[in-house]
């Protein structure tokens, strides 16, 4: 998301000739585009995507138990009794 947010703003500064932006090649100022594609080609086909997910919801899961857990009274995943 950085490198899109980096392009975005390249590509703004260039095609209004805004500061030293203007004066780059426009291959420095599409760069940023480039080096997105290949950060999300590598995120998907090592894993880095989908383990991320996969933390996400195994977090959310463990929330939800303890949450459960603490209203009923009982301890929390860390051996914790909930405060009253």
């Amino acid at each position: 998301m950085l490198f899109l947010l980096l392009g975005l703003l390249g590509v703004g500064l260039k095609y209004f000739e805004v500061g030293m932006v203007a004066g780059w090649s426009w291959w420095i100022v599409l760069s940023p585009f480039a080096m997105a594609v290949a950060w999300w080609a590598w995120a998907d086909w090592s894993g880095y995507t989908k383990r991320k997910v996969v933390e996400r919801e195994e977090a959310r899961k463990q929330a939800r138990i303890d949450r459960q857990r603490s209203n009923m009274g009982l301890p929390g995943s860390k051996g914790q009794r909930p405060k009253r």
